[in-house]
């Protein structure tokens, strides 16, 4: 995993902010629920790009449009297309950005970002407002893991060795950052879908 502290200058923060604002008018943030029990996740998202990634009681998956709008998912802003070439490269295309909001009391348990048809291209992840206690583990659920904490206009890349390894969010620090106008974090994860 590649972690690259404070590449976001507060600025290019704030820009991210406002084109995030955007999205949200135009694809509001809904509550993903678990395949099997339908139990509701602790963060809400939306998306941007060809395909936004959604849960329901039809199981994980990609889909061209917004689960409650049923209108196709905004495009992906310039700037972040950006930060995926410089980082990336031009050898993969993002199709998809996942918009988590974590409220100071939401998380994300141990997971693979499996979905993906290819699993060679990275993932690429953004971390704005409040910090976090980030989780990476292994490539079995099992795998022993490691703690470190995520600051806002933080990036990490899985990719080679480490894109399936499982990672997740412990919690929210909240107040630790005001860029957000309320306590809280965001993270913006970048993905090839096909």
């Amino acid at each position: 995993m590649r972690h690259l502290p404070k590449y976001l200058s507060l600025e290019e923060q704030n820009q991210l902010l406002e084109m995030i604002r955007e999205i949200t008018s135009d694809a509001p943030l809904f509550i993903p629920t678990m395949p099997r029990w339908g139990t509701a996740f602790s963060v809400r998202m939306t998306n941007c790009g060809d395909y936004g990634w959604v849960a329901d009681k039809s199981g994980y998956r990609y889909q061209s449009f917004h689960p409650d709008t049923k209108k196709p998912w905004p495009k992906i802003p310039t700037q972040l297309l950006d930060i995926w070439h410089d980082l990336v490269g031009e050898q993969w295309r993002a199709e998809a950005c996942l918009i988590n909001y974590y409220a100071p009391n939401a998380k994300m348990g141990l997971h693979q970002d499996n979905d993906e048809a290819n699993f060679d291209a990275p993932v690429l992840s953004i971390s704005l407002g409040d910090d976090c206690i980030f989780r990476l583990g292994g490539l079995k659920r099992s795998d022993p893991t490691q703690s470190f904490t995520l600051n806002s206009g933080d990036i990490i890349l899985l990719e080679k060795e480490s894109r399936l390894k499982f990672h997740g969010v412990d919690r929210i620090k909240p107040n630790t950052s005001m860029l957000l106008s309320k306590p809280g974090r965001l993270n913006l994860t970048m993905r090839v879908v096909n």
